[in-house]
């Protein structure tokens, strides 16, 4: 699991290891991931979690040493989650290219190295690829120029990988989190002052939790979804069907025009 330390993907991890599951965190943070997988190894005894730090998925050299280290551990792997992601506020007038870049090397580039590192493990194991996407891409969402390329890019990717490798018995497929409460990228792309606003857009009137993301993996690495691939399950209470919840109402036009007025950063 590459971003396993995050607040989303930690919480998809405890659920598969409490089901009976070993894991691998991976992550760039080597004393946060080590202390998540401590802690998430507490959840059921005789649980095996390892925690690889100082992993960069941009570099698909540092997550193929990942992988040798959780197969010498572990013995193989069967699961594989893509989770690793990058994000914030900008207006395309003050996002500049490196910016722009990071965010794609990060999501898309970072997913298609977790899928390359792990290939032969999935291949061998008839495995299954999870991809955590997102909802911004399917609509114009203002200040998400970069996070919306890179995740339409991962929905891309992952479609072509479930017709490619289909033969071998690998699975694709992606789960899509909407407005999930108590995570850092909610605290940081919508503040609280705009969620009672943004929740009218939400038809079951709630926020997400990141036990419905654990759920809805949990349920795609079953056997209950053993003849599907090539989907996204979009976890997000029906919000992208009423346009999805943002931060537009606050910043467009006014000043999204007003910051487009300024010096481009390039």
């Amino acid at each position: 699991m590459t971003g396993g330390a995050g607040t989303i993907c930690r919480v998809q991890v405890e659920a598969l290891v409490l089901l009976g599951a070993n894991a691998a965190l991976i992550g760039r943070r080597q004393a946060q991931t080590e202390q998540a997988a401590r802690e998430i190894a507490e959840l059921r005894p005789g649980a095996k979690v390892l925690g690889v730090g100082n992993v960069d998925v941009r570099n698909v050299g540092s997550l193929k040493d990942a992988v040798d280290k959780t197969v010498q551990e572990l013995g193989r792997i069967d699961y594989v989650i893509a989770g690793a992601a990058g994000n914030f506020l900008s207006n395309f007038g003050n996002l500049s290219a490196n910016a722009f870049k990071s965010v794609i090397d990060i999501d898309l580039l970072g997913s298609y190295n977790t899928a390359k590192a792990t290939f032969e493990e999935l291949r061998r194991n008839k495995g299954h690829i999870i991809f955590v996407t997102a909802t911004l891409h399917y609509y114009g969402l203002p200040m998400q120029a970069h996070a919306s390329a890179a995740k339409a890019g991962v929905d891309s990717l992952m479609r072509t990988l479930a017709v490619e490798l289909g033969p071998l018995g690998i699975r694709s497929n992606a789960v899509a989190p909407g407005p999930i409460d108590a995570t850092e990228g909610l605290d940081r792309l919508m503040p609280e002052n705009m969620r009672k606003r943004a929740l009218e857009k939400v038809p079951l009137q709630r926020l997400g939790s990141t036990q419905d993301i654990a759920d809805a993996t949990v349920f795609l690495l079953s056997p209950a979804s053993g003849f599907i691939t090539g989907t996204v399950t979009v976890v997000d209470g029906g919000a992208w069907q009423t346009g999805g919840i943002s931060t537009s109402e606050e910043v467009y036009p006014k000043q999204v025009t007003m910051l487009n007025k300024g010096d481009q950063k390039i």
